[in-house]
C-alpha cells in the first residue's frame, strides 16, 4: 500500500540568480525548507519563502471537478499519442483559462521535473485527486501502462460526473420551484396584500377568515421579514456546519435519503452505479480485488453503501467470492450481483461489472427524466395553488360585498 505523501502548500518565494537578477514566483511543497532546496537545485538563491495566503473571497474561481475530469481526458489522448509527459502539460495548460487549473498544472510540471513521479505529484493536491485516481496512476506507471490507466481514470471521472449532474438536476428543479413560489409569495403580501388592506377598511364589515389571516402574515412579514430571513439564513448555515462536521449526523442523512418515496430510488441506483463504475475501472487496471473493494468503499458516497461494502472487502479477503459477499449485504439488487457471479465465473469480472453500471445509468437517466416530467405538473399546481389562495384571500371580501349590495 503506498504511502500518502505530505499535504503540500504553496510558498511564494523571492531569490536572485547567478547573475544576480532578482527573481519571484510561487512553487508548491510541503514545507519551506523543500522550497529551498528545490531553488538551489536551479541555481536560485532563496532570500524570502512565505506560504502564500489563502484566497477566501474567491468562490468562482474553485477549480471543479469537470475540469480535472477534462484536464484527465486530456493528459490521456496527448500520451496515446506519444507527446512526452512535460510537454503534455504546457500544452494542457495553454486550454485552460481558469487561473487556479494553471497554476494547478504548473505545480504538477515543477514536481515532476523535480524528479517525482506522476503519482507522487498528485497526491501532493489530495483536493482534486483523491486516492482512487492516485492508486490508478501509480499502477499505470508501475505497469508501463500509464496512458492506457488514464483513459480509464478519464472515462471513470466523466461517467461518474455525468451520473453527478443527472442526480443534481433531479434535486436542484423542485427546489428552484419553490424558491421562485416564496419569492413570488413574498412580493404578494408586502406590496400587494397592504393595498387591498387599506381598501377593506372602508368596509364596516367583517372580513372572511382567509383574508384575515393572509393580512396577519402579511403583517408579520412585513415587521419581522428581515429577522425570519437572517433567522433562516443562520439555521442553514448552521445545519451546513453541523453537516460537515457530524458524522453521525451524515450518515442519517444517507440512510434517510434513500428512504425518500422519490428520490429514495434514484440516489440508490446511482449509488449501484457508482460501486460498479469504480470497482470496475481500480480491478482492470490490475489492483488486487480487496484492495479495489477498499477504493470503492472509499468513494461509495453514502454510508449504507460504504458500510456494506467494508463488510464485503473483509469477507472477499478471507476467502468468500465477491457475489455471495454482495449478497450477504443485504444492499445490492439480484440482478447486480447475478452479473457479478457470471463475471467471476467466466474471467470478466471488470466487463460485467461495466454493464452493471452503464446499466443503472440509463435507469438513472430514465427515473430523472419521469421525476421531472412527473414533477412539473405537480410543482405547478403547488405553486398556482399557493398564488390562487392569496388572490382569492383579496377578492373574496369584495365578492361577498357585491353579494350583500
Amino acid at each position: 500500500m503506498a504511502v500518502k505523501a505530505p499535504v503540500a502548500s504553496v510558498y511564494l518565494w523571492q531569490g536572485t540568480d547567478g547573475q544576480g537578477h532578482k527573481l519571484a514566483g510561487e512553487l508548491s511543497a510541503a514545507n519551506p525548507a523543500l522550497i529551498r532546496a528545490q531553488l538551489r537545485r536551479q541555481g536560485i538563491t532563496p532570500t524570502r519563502v512565505r506560504r502564500k495566503p489563502r484566497a477566501w473571497l474567491r468562490s468562482g474561481q474553485r477549480i471543479k471537478a469537470r475540469e480535472i475530469a477534462l484536464f484527465t481526458r486530456q493528459l490521456a489522448t496527448l500520451m496515446q499519442a506519444g507527446v512526452p509527459l512535460l510537454q503534455a502539460f504546457e500544452i494542457i495548460a495553454e486550454s485552460f483559462v481558469q487561473p487556479l487549473m494553471r497554476q494547478l498544472l504548473a505545480s504538477l510540471k515543477r514536481d515532476i521535473e523535480a524528479g517525482s513521479s506522476l503519482a507522487t505529484a498528485l497526491r501532493r493536491h489530495p483536493r482534486h485527486f483523491d486516492e482512487l485516481y492516485c492508486n490508478l496512476v501509480e499502477a499505470g506507471e508501475q505497469s508501463g501502462a500509464l496512458d492506457t490507466l488514464l483513459e480509464r481514470v478519464a472515462t471513470h471521472r466523466e461517467k461518474s460526473e455525468n451520473l453527478k449532474a443527472r442526480v443534481k438536476k433531479a434535486m436542484v428543479y423542485p427546489v428552484a420551484v419553490i424558491g421562485v413560489a416564496v419569492l413570488v409569495s413574498s412580493i404578494l403580501l408586502i406590496k400587494v396584500v397592504p393595498q387591498f388592506q387599506s381598501l377593506f377598511a372602508g368596509f364596516n364589515a367583517q372580513l372572511p377568515l382567509l383574508t384575515q389571516w393572509v393580512i396577519t402574515l402579511s403583517h408579520v412579514i412585513q415587521n419581522h421579514g428581515g429577522w425570519l430571513l437572517s433567522a433562516g439564513l443562520l439555521m442553514g448555515v448552521g445545519i451546513r456546519q453541523a453537516y460537515r462536521r457530524s458524522e453521525r449526523l451524515r450518515d442519517s442523512v444517507d440512510q434517510g435519503l434513500l428512504r425518500l418515496p422519490l428520490a429514495g430510488p434514484l440516489l440508490y441506483k446511482a449509488a449501484v452505479a457508482r460501486y460498479a463504475r469504480t470497482l470496475a475501472t481500480t480491478f482492470a487496471a490490475g489492483v488486487p480485488l480487496v484492495q479495489a473493494l477498499d477504493s470503492v468503499a472509499g468513494a461509495s458516497g453514502n454510508k449504507v453503501f460504504r458500510q456494506a461494502v467494508e463488510r464485503i472487502r473483509q469477507q472477499v479477503a478471507s476467502g468468500m467470492q465477491l457475489n455471495f459477499a454482495m449478497r450477504a449485504s443485504g444492499v445490492f439488487p439480484t440482478m447486480a450481483i447475478q452479473m457479478t457471479a457470471i463475471g467471476e465465473e467466466s474471467g470478466m469480472l471488470d466487463h460485467l461489472l461495466e454493464k452493471v453500471a452503464a446499466h443503472y445509468e440509463v435507469e438513472v437517466d430514465h427515473l430523472v427524466d419521469s421525476l421531472t416530467s412527473l414533477m412539473e405538473p405537480l410543482i405547478m399546481v403547488i405553486l398556482g395553488s399557493i398564488v390562487g389562495a392569496l388572490v382569492v384571500a383579496m377578492y373574496l371580501p369584495i365578492f361577498q360585498l357585491g353579494t350583500a349590495i
